[in-house]
């Protein structure tokens, strides 16, 4: 896995409170609730070559908040994620498809004990020293997955058709990254 040439090879740890790892997903059909995970932590090891370079990141189940205290009990639950079995939410990355500042990322997405392969779409928006003398990097990335194949197939009919909690959830990440070393 490469990154784009800005970015220079060595360990990049996610900066948590400079980031956000958020949800939206379809309610009652008609509206979106959206939600975020406000406990990550992740590593980016770039390389000097593609095929040494990693990205592995850890979520907090516990750690949601879409804004509801009661849903979010729900959401921690066992018709969703049941977090006391499955406390944390997983991603390593393993290949890039295209290079510059737009490119896929290619990796497995572990949720409920349940890995499926997905792709992030990647906006690579550069590199920066704050002025506390740290290097800090930034991404945006974005994908939908389906939460049926993470077992998250809990729902509940609505008396004029259709399901209360949509299928397709869009995740959307806005990462900064600081440089370890």
């Amino acid at each position: 896995m490469a990154i784009a040439a800005d970015i220079t090879a060595g360990t990049w740890t996610i900066d948590n409170s400079h980031s956000e790892v958020g949800f939206s997903v379809r309610h009652a059909g008609i509206s979106k609730v959206r939600g975020r995970f406000s406990d990550v932590e992740g590593t980016l090891v770039v390389g000097e070559d593609v095929a040494d370079s990693t990205l592995e990141a850890v979520v907090q189940i516990d750690s949601v908040d879409t804004g509801d205290a009661n849903r979010d009990g729900h959401l921690k639950g066992e018709d969703f994620f049941d977090a006391e079995k499955f406390p944390t939410m997983t991603f390593a990355g393993r290949d890039l498809k295209g290079s510059g500042s737009e490119f896929t990322l290619v990796g497995d997405l572990t949720i409920r004990g349940n890995t499926q392969p997905i792709e992030l779409d990647v906006e690579f928006h550069g590199t920066a020293v704050d002025p506390f003398g740290t290097t800090r990097a930034g991404f945006e990335a974005t994908a939908v997955i389906s939460r049926k194949e993470f077992g998250l197939t809990w729902n509940a009919a609505l008396e004029a058709g259709g399901v209360l909690v949509g299928d397709k959830v869009t995740i959307v990440l806005d990462l900064s990254f600081v440089k370890a070393d």
